[in-house]
């Protein structure tokens, strides 16, 4: 079976900011905001381009990523659970995200609690 999250494309901060044209601190302060979410993958803070859109954060991600934390999700957590197919969403939820599902998302990430 395939590792979702293995198969995603990652960038690191460097990655960042030359994709996004911002300085390194204003790159880890949208991280730090939950504008993004980050991982360590070998040890190396990095974030799934599936989290950009046009070269901006996605939208819908930062308050995704609240109702996770409120939910106690960790990072590493979080970052599976948007990245992994969900059954009641049928698609990953990045991916519901990504189509403007964001209401049916959130109610799903509520019902994790």
């Amino acid at each position: 079976m395939t590792d979702p999250i293995s198969e995603k494309q990652w960038l690191t901060i460097p990655d960042l900011v030359e994709l996004l044209g911002l300085p390194q601190g204003r790159v880890r302060r949208l991280i730090e905001d939950k504008h993004l979410l980050a991982v360590r993958r070998d040890g190396i803070l990095s974030v799934p381009t599936v989290f950009l859109e046009e070269r901006e954060p996605l939208g819908d991600l930062r308050g995704t990523l609240f109702v996770l934390s409120d939910d106690g999700f960790t990072d590493d957590q979080a970052m599976r659970w948007l990245l992994e197919v969900d059954d009641s969403l049928g698609v990953a939820p990045v991916d519901a995200l990504r189509a403007g599902r964001k209401a049916e998302v959130r109610r799903v990430a509520q019902a994790l609690a």
